[in-house]
């Protein structure tokens, strides 16, 4: 390893060879602590360490992310849990800080989805929170530094192969960017605007509040869907992301994929799902599994028996009335969408699932369609002017 570049075992596939990372700089902007991270896991640690520190910067907050393939599955800062959601994040027992506790909301979103995720933490890795990473299935780290507890801890992982990356938060790569696609070089100028209130002003609702949290909740659906693929969005509340509609070609289909998680991540706090018997000593990626079942319409008998194994007993399913009761329960929700919604299909789906706060660029010829479904709904609407493609 020269202080510039990082040779790879490969590259995205294993038959890809001759990978490499490097800088045109005199030296490398971060420190492989431990294992081997690979070309994806930097993709990931790269795109989630920019997240997280913006998140940082524009809420003051301890800010985590869990990624999953060039994507976040979820992002959050440090505010404290309710006592429903240390329970449905299996964390009641334990005493969390505002670092860990911001780690458990990113990797709580979507819990299916952060199985093997890279996460990112904007503050020194404290020891509860590498407890945290110690006991998820985790392929990797990246974060400004490590107490001495939390590195012997992570180092001890994966049978000591788990990678562990020191990020500089000093380092600001230059503002000209460049890539090459098919032995094509593409180069543009960096998306480093930094979101902020300001973004948030151009209320064009009839109902024009939003409250403190709220905001937040907006600025965290905005940072996150500015480093997801596109089309994006996203579902923000309670200074978490519940749901993430990542990388599909129709708005609508975005919209109806983050709405959907957003409704697993409530119905996760269903007085039932709670309390499922689970046997003794079950990891906690079993019972993400298991939950994910339990709340899907259309598993069959032949996989129910499965779950003898893992559950002491097994109680009824919630009907679809049941879910609708719950789910009534769901409001105040933030949403945020990385390009501007061209029908008002969006809106009807959305407000099924508790949004009554957006932000969008605008710009659509159906605004005042938009608009007007979000009067009906008293939904509070800001165009930021701002779009956030990412690819």
């Amino acid at each position: 390893m020269k202080n510039s570049q990082l040779i790879l075992k490969y590259g995205c596939n294993p038959h890809q060879k001759s990978a490499k990372i490097f800088t045109n700089n005199n030296s490398l902007p971060f420190k492989v602590l431990n294992g081997a991270p690979g070309y994806i896991n930097f993709m990931d640690a790269f795109n989630s360490w920019q997240l997280v520190k913006e998140l940082k910067q524009i809420t003051r907050l301890p800010a985590a992310v869990s990624f999953k393939h060039v994507s976040p599955t979820g992002a959050a800062v440090g505010l404290p849990l309710s006592d429903s959601l240390k329970k449905a994040y299996f964390v009641e027992n334990i005493d969390l800080s505002p670092v860990a506790t911001a780690y458990v909301r990113a990797r709580g979103g979507d819990r299916v989805s952060s199985f093997g995720d890279w996460a990112a933490i904007s503050d020194i890795v404290d020891l509860p929170t590498a407890k945290i990473l110690s006991s998820s299935v985790s392929d990797g780290v990246i974060a400004p530094g490590y107490t001495d507890e939390a590195l012997n801890i992570l180092r001890k992982k994966k049978k000591g192969n788990y990678c562990i990356i020191e990020m500089d938060w000093t380092y600001e790569p230059d503002t000209i960017e460049k890539r090459d696609i098919f032995g094509i070089t593409f180069e543009q100028k960096r998306n480093d605007v930094l979101t902020n209130e300001d973004l948030l002003i151009n209320v064009v609702t009839d109902n024009k509040l939003i409250p403190e949290n709220a905001k937040i909740d907006l600025l965290i659906s905005m940072v996150t869907l500015k480093y997801t693929q596109s089309n994006s969005v996203c579902f923000a509340l309670d200074g978490q992301v519940i749901g993430v509609g990542a990388g599909q070609q129709s708005r609508i289909h975005c919209t109806r994929l983050a709405a959907s998680k957003a409704d697993t991540w409530f119905l996760r706090q269903h007085p039932t799902i709670l309390n499922l018997p689970f046997k003794d000593g079950i990891p906690k990626f079993y019972k993400d599994n298991l939950i994910d079942q339990f709340l899907s319409a259309d598993i069959t008998p032949m996989e129910m028996k499965d779950w003898d194994s893992i559950l002491n007993y097994i109680p009824n399913r919630l009907t679809k009335e049941d879910k609708a009761e719950w789910l009534s329960n769901l409001k105040e929700v933030s949403l945020g969408s990385d390009g501007y919604f061209p029908f008002i299909d969006n809106i009807h789906r959305a407000v099924k699932s508790g949004v009554k706060y957006i932000v969008q660029p605008g710009g659509s010829l159906r605004d005042d369609m938009v608009i007007q479904a979000c009067n009906q709904y008293n939904i509070a609407m800001a165009f930021s002017g701002l779009r956030l493609f990412h690819h």
